[in-house]
Parts: C-alpha cells; structure tokens; sequence
C-alpha cells in the first residue's frame, strides 16, 4: 500500500462532489444501490477546517481537508490500493484515519482496518497500527517495524476525545477465534511519534464498552460475564474503579441504564425506564447511585434514542429519534439558526452540527427527507449564506421519489402496531404490494427517512409495507416485551395483520402481495409463507435464519459471530429454551416446515456470512425444493451478511424485480 499526498484545487472538488446526473423517466437501478459518492464530513474542532471523504464511481475515497477561510483543498490520505475508511479529529492540525476496501466483500477481506495519523496539511503522516503482519512503509522519516506499530486489532473509538493534544485513546479488542469479542482494553497513543503512553489503563475483567467523560478521559466501562452486566466507574481523583449497578444484560430489571454521556461539570446522563414503559434521560447520582426523580428529556411513545448537544460550559440542545431525527434547542442563538437554516431548506429535515470550540462562523448541516437522500451543507452563522458540499446518492431526484408514511394498526389481540407505509407516485388503490419486514428482530427497523430499498420497490410500482412488529424496541417495553419468544407466533401475527389491514383499506390488491425480508426479516418471510399460504403469492428471502436452533448449536463447517453469552443466556430468554420449549421451536423452524411452503420463492445467501452462515440457506434450499419447484436460489460465495458491493446488489435487485414483476407484477 502506497500513501500519497495531492493537492486540488477546489474547484475540482466541488465539481466531484456536487455533480448530479440528468433526470430519467424511471430511475435506473443503479441510482438506487450505487456506493455513496459523499458519505462522511467533520469540522475540526475549531470550525476553521473540514474534513470529507470524496469518491466517485470508480475511484477509491480521499480523505480531503478544505481550510474554509480560503477554500484550499488538499487531498491528506489516499491509498493505491484502498480506500479511506472511519476518520477523525485528533486535535484542530491532526487527524487520525483508517483504510477499508470498497471493492471487496467480506469473504475477501484480508486486512484489519489499520490505522494511520497526518497533518491537516498532508504532512506528518504515520502508521499506528498494523493491518496485517507486515508493517506499512511510508517515506524513511515515518518507517516503522512491526514491534513498534499497535496490533491489528486496535480499532478507532468513535467517541471524541480531548481533542488539545496529539494523543488518541483507542479501543484494543480481543477476541475469541476469528469472530468474536472477549473483551476490550483501552489504549493511548501519540499520534506523532506512535509511541503508547507509559500509563497503563487498567479495568475491570470482562469489560466491553468504554465511555469518555467531557474531557476526553476515561471513566465508565461496561461489563458482560455470562449474563451479568456491569457498570463500573473510574474516580477522576483514585483513579480507582467501583461498581455502580448491575444487572441482567438480556432480560434487564427495574434498575436497569444505560450510560448516555457526562455533561462539563460531571454529571452523568443515563437512558431508563424508571418505571415507565418508555425510557428517557436521567441524570445519575454517582455517591447516592440513584436515578433523578424527573426525566430530563422523555419523547411521548418513543423510547430515547440520541445524543445531548454540548459545548464547554452548558447542554446546548437535544438530537433525538421519534417518528425522524429532529433537534430542540436550548440555546437561543442555536434556536435561531435553526429557524434561518429550516426557512433556506424547508423540504428536509436538517441536522446542525456545531464544533466543540467555535473560533470560525461554519456550522455543518445534515438534510434528509423521505424522498430525499443525504445533503451535506455548510451554513455561515455571520453571512448567514449556506452551500452545498456534498451529496450521498446525486443521481436520485426527489420529485422522482415516493412518500413515507407512519401509520398505526391494530393486531389481532388489540396491540398496536406503528408501521411504514410508502405508496408510488401517482397511485393509492389496489396495488401490488411488498411487505418489507426488518432484521434483528430486537431492533428498530426504520424511520423517515430515505431508503433505497423501500425507494426502488415504489420507484418499481409497488407499496411497501414496514410493519414495527412486537419485539421492535424504540416503541417502549410492552411493546418490546411482548415479542419475547414470539418467533413464527405473535411477532408472525402482527406483520399478517398488517398486510390485511392495507387490504382492508384498500391499499393492497389481496391477489398480489409479496412478504420479503433479511436475517430475522428472512426468518418471517419463510414463516409468514408457512402459516398464511392464502395472504402472501411469494416470498423473497435473504441471509435469513432457517432455523433457531441452528443459530445456537452452529455447525462445524462455518465460524459464528454470534457471542456465547448470546448462546446460551440470550436466546433461550428472549427467542426459546431449547429444551422446555422444543416443541415451538420445531413448530416454528422454516427448515422442519418447508415442505409446506408451495408459493414461489426466491432466497439468496452469503458465503461468508458470520451471523447467519451458509450452512441455515443451503439446508433449506434442499428441503424446500423436493416439494417445491418454484424455488430460484443464489449463492454470493464472498459476501457477507448483507451485501457489500454495488455489484451484488445490482445483480441481486435486478432478480428481485424480474421475480417481482412475474409473480405479482405491477404492470
């Protein structure tokens, strides 16, 4: 790998970034699942620099530095063989960065992420880290053996540090085999010379995560022995470290937080529930070890999810997720520009971000919509003129785009059931529709935002249907709860009822609807196909489980990714006991129930999938098609758990179209 340093002129860079292409009757598929050509911007920590990764079809991603009083840009990391990958500000002059490879998929990949340090003017540049056993050579100034370089696996911490010297704490993971976790040290490196510093940060057995406090030290870590979780401070003064709380990491407890961030004076801010249904952010009492008595925030019908907005003296403002991301201000002047930005872009949702120590006028803005990819633009607080700099996906115009909308059900046992409905431009009635069920399954599955998936299937002429199913967090604890083992039963429920529902409204023709999905979403398209074989024509499956069972008993032929922990206190809590439940867990197994599945289906698997390998599509592919001659089946030998490169996922959205169009088709 050969490091060199360019400089452009900006222009060239703004014509890279800003380029888009011309509007087409139909989006080409493309548009859709092509790799970001903008995908990452950071202002320095005084606002007077930004940094961005640039890239285009074809061309590996730059780290770029644009000096915003002069509009320089220079090109700082760049690979011949790589991409640049996570990046950050180690300070205002220095910037810490690491390689990735676009061009590879996970089975390929035979490097670790590595990690490298430079000036914000091309100079200085360093290897800290190695990506392999053979260190990186640079120019003689910066050669390094390999005894001097950090391991492997040392990773970038994606918190932000101090950022008023050259040192950087890193996160040192070690792990079990080749995939998984055991526990996770904390380092701290000069950025300059590459040397660790001499103080050693100790911790606590098992730790996991790590938590900074405002100033950049360490000082809470989280703990996982079996299913014990922990959290541990360390006292800034002893440098000791005591338990704070403890509890169950999979089933948790009344007690149960979760370390959010330490506001400038110290305090600590947590995400609970404290005896309601949804959580919201407490401050926590590190002497008494109690919650506060009030919320300081609490969204109605949202569990929090965000981040507090601080600068050196004071909360600044709330980033948090309802129904999209949105920011409520504390600070007047915030407020204000808020108010000026929203008038300048008022079809987007836009996100302000505001450098820890302001010593220039540039805030960076992130602007999104439901029909609108990601924006990047600078506002200017004195000129109060705002540009664009970047574009993730340029070649999708929004007029072009359909509308997302939150709806609400209700399942058959009278839960309800938030959901996203997204109906092609121009049509609302009878449609052919997909129902597009999320992964995880104890996640999240969406919000308004754009989506290139849901986009393309509209784009294509059907609705799509994202049902928030029991199970689904985000939506408070009953709602989570009430999906503990609940695979292939109620959880199956709730996303048959759905589609009903848009049949009974009308939306949905209930001849042509069609139940997809990923990893658990793959799982509930095999089962909605087994228990509702009059409701959905065909199924489109990928890197989905086949059986539960399987995922806790593995196979020899493939390595897991999935925690022991998980194993064996997780899932036999939260998805079926393999003993006192055996029974369901037959009964609910795509595998031992394929040869009821008759609709045509379509199932794609990854080689080198570590979280549902191989082994859970292959067995299935040959029960389901003794008895099943409507089964189109495709390997990806080198793909992973989802797929990596723009070309599997053009040639595998090009088979979903075809499969779409015969079975259900929307013309």
């Amino acid at each position: 790998m050969r490091f060199r340093p360019l400089l452009l002129l900006a222009s060239l860079l703004l014509q890279l970034l800003c380029a888009s292409a011309h509007s087409a009757e139909r989006p080409p598929l493309s548009a859709f699942f092509s790799n970001p050509e903008f995908s990452a911007a950071l202002l320095s920590p005084s606002g007077q620099h930004l940094a961005v990764k640039i890239g285009s079809s074809g061309k590996r991603e730059r780290l770029a530095v644009v000096d915003l009083a002069t509009q320089q840009v220079t090109v700082v990391g760049n690979f011949t063989d790589a991409d640049v990958g996570d990046f950050q500000w180690v300070n205002d002059q220095r910037l810490a960065f690491t390689a990735a490879d676009r061009d590879l998929a996970q089975g390929e990949k035979r490097y670790a992420p590595g990690l490298y340090a430079v000036n914000r003017d091309g100079t200085g540049f360093r290897q800290l880290a190695m990506r392999t056993a053979t260190p990186y050579i640079s120019d003689g100034s910066a050669l390094r053996t390999k005894g001097e370089l950090l391991p492997w696996h040392t990773y970038l911490m994606g918190q932000r540090g101090a950022q008023n010297s050259d040192y950087l704490y890193l996160l040192d993971k070690h792990f079990v085999g080749r995939a998984q976790v055991d526990y996770v040290r904390l380092v701290r490196v000069n950025t300059v010379t590459g040397r660790q510093a001499a103080e050693r940060i100790d911790s606590p057995d098992n730790t996991m995560h790590w938590l900074l406090d405002f100033q950049g030290e360490p000082r809470l870590v989280q703990t996982l022995d079996k299913n014990l979780s922990a959290i541990h401070y360390r006292d800034p003064a002893t440098k000791a470290w005591r338990k704070l709380a403890e509890f169950d990491a999979y089933r948790g407890d009344k007690d149960t937080f979760t370390p959010l961030s330490f506001g400038p004076d110290g305090t600590l801010y947590v995400i609970a529930h404290h005896g309601q249904n949804t959580s919201a952010v407490y401050t926590f009492d590190l002497e008494k070890l109690v919650l506060s008595d009030k919320p300081v925030i609490r969204l109605d019908g949202y569990d929090f999810s965000g981040q507090l907005l601080m600068n050196q003296q004071k909360l600044l403002g709330v980033r948090y997720l309802n129904d999209a991301y949105s920011t409520e201000w504390l600070d007047d002047d915030l407020k204000a520009m808020q108010a000026k930005v929203d008038s300048m872009l008022p079809n987007t949702i836009n996100l302000l971000t505001s450098p820890r120590r302001p010593a220039s006028p540039w805030l960076l803005v992130s602007a999104y919509a439901d029909i609108w990819p990601t924006r990047t633009f600078l506002y200017n607080r004195e000129t109060q003129k705002i540009q664009q700099i970047g574009a993730t996906h340029p070649a999708i115009e929004p007029q072009q785009m359909a509308r997302t909308t939150l709806v609400h059900y209700r399942a058959r046992d009278g839960l309800d059931i938030p959901a996203w409905l997204t109906v092609p431009l121009g049509e609302s009635k009878n449609l052919p529709m997909v129902v597009l069920v999320h992964g995880g399954p104890f996640v999240r599955g969406s919000s308004w935002r754009w989506d290139p998936e849901v986009q393309f299937l509209a784009s294509r002429g059907y609705a799509v249907l994202q049902p928030e199913f029991r199970g689904s967090t985000g939506f408070g604890r009953q709602h989570f709860r009430a999906g503990w083992k609940q695979w292939g039963l109620k959880m199956q429920d709730d996303i048959a009822d759905g589609a009903r529902w848009a049949i009974a409204r009308g939306t949905a023709d209930a001849q042509r609807i069609c139940i997809a999905g990923a990893s658990y979403g793959g799982y509930a398209t095999l089962m909605g196909l087994v228990n509702d074989p009059e409701l959905y024509r065909c199924g489109i499956e990928w890197a989905g489980v086949t059986d539960i069972n399987l995922m806790r008993t593995g196979h020899w032929a493939y390595v897991s990714d999935m925690s022991e922990n998980w194993k064996q206190y997780g899932i036999p809590q939260l998805v079926g006991d393999p003993e006192k439940d055996a029974e369901q867990l037959k009964a609910t197994s795509p595998l031992l129930q394929a040869g009821r599945i008759k609709q045509p289906l379509l199932l794609a698997h990854g080689g080198a999938d570590l979280r549902v390998p191989l082994v859970h599509g292959t067995r299935f592919y040959d029960a389901v098609k003794q008895n099943n001659p409507n089964v189109e089946w495709i390997e990806y030998p080198d793909e992973g758990h989802g797929w990596a490169l723009p070309a599997t996922r053009y040639d595998f959205w090009g088979r979903v179209e075809k499969f779409l169009d015969k079975h259900i088709g929307a013309h």
